[in-house]
């Protein structure tokens, strides 16, 4: 672990060699795929208060530090709006994009899952 800019210790990737697990370090959590969900089957572009309304009970630390963390991984750009009052716009990246058909197989194969008969093992 590395300390960031922010002073909060922070994951560093380049000691995984494992593709799987580098991925599932920096998507694997829940509010970070909810995150993800919300740009993809909602709104495009999102203000921070949109997104926390939208995900519901998280709180807004939780919510800054996932997105901070999906800003520096390279999957949600920041763009801030010089309105009064300024306003911060959260989109997602092309990387971010790609996750798109990923996440749609896993809901897929949970549907399948979801229909198979259970084996009970105990």
């Amino acid at each position: 672990m590395v300390k960031s800019k922010f002073g909060e210790l922070r994951i560093d990737y380049s000691g995984f060699t494992c593709p799987v697990q580098k991925a599932v370090i920096i998507i694997g959590d829940k509010w970070t795929l909810f995150i993800i969900r919300e740009f993809i089957y909602g709104i495009e572009k999102q203000g921070f208060n949109d997104l926390l309304r939208a995900l519901k009970p998280i709180s807004s630390r939780t919510l800054s530090l996932k997105l901070k963390k999906l800003e520096e991984c390279g999957i949600i750009k920041r763009k801030i709006i010089n309105a009064r009052p300024v306003k911060v716009e959260y989109s997602l990246t092309q990387r971010g994009k790609a996750l798109k058909t990923p996440l749609q197989k896993m809901g897929e194969w949970f549907k399948e899952e979801e229909k198979a008969p259970r084996k009970n093992y105990a």
